[in-house]
């Protein structure tokens, strides 16, 4: 196992990790006193005290909306990027401490509907091992520890806080429901020993893999990606299935999706498996968002990496448009519309360095 690469903190920097966790431990207790469905309300409140404070990052969010969907107006698009923003509060806010409280191995079937999720749940109580993917959309938390509570051993991939008090409060309550966590750092025998024996294997996919991910298409970009999933499908033969819980109402209500299951049969024969099967969970991953976008957080950096010919200052290469027509969803419109998103990245690159 590979030593934790945590930066070493002062004293000084201690203290304020231990103030911010004790801050948090005491907004979790608050919370607790009241109903959870008043709690979301609060949420959403402080979302749009917060939005109006950091304009910057409400910004971020609108022009991520914006190029993800060309044809709104800029007004929608606002709405769109604060409904996100109330979207993010709730979850962190609400869901990531009452949730386990409300959805329980005696009431879960009053919580979560499943009459979508049946190529996943096959999926799941199979002997085989398999990897599990999901994005920042709806309640991933749900989708996660959810099969614990029908008797299901799950094991998450994660990267560790900062804060290592808060860190440690959040991997205890994520375990408390059956989750195994593990730290990208050295993780490769942990994952090694949960495949042999037939586990199964989670991550949250939608985070840019920086300047050296493999780009692939989401929303009509290019966004950054990374390549260990597909190689760790390769490696070991596994399934590879997407899925989302989208909250229904304002309650505590979920609705559990199976997108796409991606199957070793399906990239054996391609040209470029790593390509093709990372081009296609974020594919199923855009059409889970595309169910609930105001349940997506479209405040993350996703599309901040930019490929290395976009860098350059070069339209998109013929070679990349070769690649991306060999994926059975892309047709010419698609490519063309990734085109005119480098050929306009690079000419407001190309200002801005003027």
């Amino acid at each position: 196992m590979a030593k934790s690469r945590r930066k070493r903190t002062g004293p000084v920097q201690v203290g304020i990790y231990l103030l911010q966790y004790l801050a948090a431990r005491s907004f979790a207790w608050l919370f607790g006193v009241f109903p959870p469905e008043q709690n979301l309300r609060t949420a959403e409140t402080v979302a749009d005290i917060w939005a109006r404070f950091n304009p910057e990052r409400l910004a971020r969010a609108t022009g991520n909306v914006r190029r993800a969907f060309p044809d709104m107006s800029d007004e929608e698009c606002v709405e769109l990027a604060k409904a996100s923003v109330r979207y993010m509060f709730r979850t962190y806010m609400v869901d990531a401490f009452q949730l386990p409280r409300v959805v329980t191995e005696e009431s879960w079937q009053r919580h979560v509907d499943l009459s979508n999720a049946r190529p996943g749940t096959k999926l799941m109580i199979g002997e085989r091992p398999a990897i599990f993917l999901g994005p920042h959309a709806g309640n991933w938390e749900l989708l996660g520890f959810f099969p614990t509570l029908m008797g299901f051993r799950m094991h998450a991939l994660a990267r560790p806080l900062d804060n290592p008090f808060i860190w440690q409060w959040a991997i205890g309550l994520r375990e408390n429901r059956g989750m195994k966590i593990i730290t990208k750092f050295g993780a490769t025998e942990e994952l090694q020993a949960i495949i042999y024996n037939g586990g199964r294997i989670a991550f949250i996919a939608d985070q840019s893999a920086g300047n050296d991910g493999i780009f692939v298409p989401y929303f009509g970009q290019m966004a950054s990606a990374y390549k260990s999933i597909a190689l760790l499908a390769m490696r070991y033969d596994l399934p590879v299935a997407v899925g989302v819980a989208l909250r229904t109402g304002n309650g505590f209500n979920f609705e559990i999706h199976t997108i796409d299951i991606i199957q070793p049969e399906d990239w054996r024969d391609h040209e470029d498996p790593v390509f093709y099967i990372t081009a296609r969970y974020t594919h199923a991953m855009e059409r889970a968002i595309m169910r609930a976008p105001d349940q997506y957080l479209w405040i993350h950096r996703r599309w901040r990496a930019r490929p290395k010919w976009e860098r350059d200052g070069k339209p998109l290469p013929e070679r990349i448009k070769t690649k991306l027509r060999t994926l059975p969803w892309m047709d010419e419109a698609m490519i063309e519309r990734i085109s005119a998103d480098t050929d306009q990245r690079v000419k407001e690159r190309s200002s801005g360095a003027a």
